[in-house]
């Protein structure tokens, strides 16, 4: 791709980010009893979750969004996904102890963490589809 010169138009964030399980019944008790996220908008191949101020996290049904999806709106192009991602959720400074004491009494393994030089922790889990979450508190990086 040639460059023309011109700066691209900016970018806001990230608004949604998907992930694609095997079982949908199965990843939605996760997200929504142990992350405690709630859905916005569910069917039988998708859910969507309420992340955060302007943050969209998808579950897909694994093999369900190959098709186009045709709507009034307008027509949602094919995709899908395969094997362990990963993605983080930011939490307050503040509630980082009370999610290692959450996590352990819902017998969800803490598999590493970090202390970052710049203050923040990141604590890393597993979803049921094997997927690695981050939960990230400020001072991971220098824009949070």
């Amino acid at each position: 791709m040639a460059a023309t010169g011109t700066p691209p138009p900016p970018i806001s964030g990230v608004l949604e980010t998907g992930l694609y399980v095997d079982d949908l019944p199965r990843a939605r008790a996760f997200y929504e009893e142990i992350l405690g996220l709630s859905p916005m908008v569910a069917d039988a191949r998708f859910c969507a979750y309420n992340a955060g101020p302007a943050s969209v996290l998808l579950l897909f049904l694994r093999g369900a969004t190959l098709e186009p999806v045709h709507m009034a709106e307008g027509t949602i192009p094919p995709h899908d996904g395969h094997g362990p991602l990963h993605y983080a959720l930011a939490i307050p400074a503040a509630a980082l102890e009370l999610w290692i004491a959450h996590l352990a009494a819902q017998r969800v393994v803490i598999e590493g963490r970090v202390d970052w030089k710049g203050g923040g922790v990141s604590l890393y889990l597993r979803d049921p589809d094997g997927h690695l979450v981050e939960l990230a508190t400020p001072g991971l990086w220098p824009n949070y």
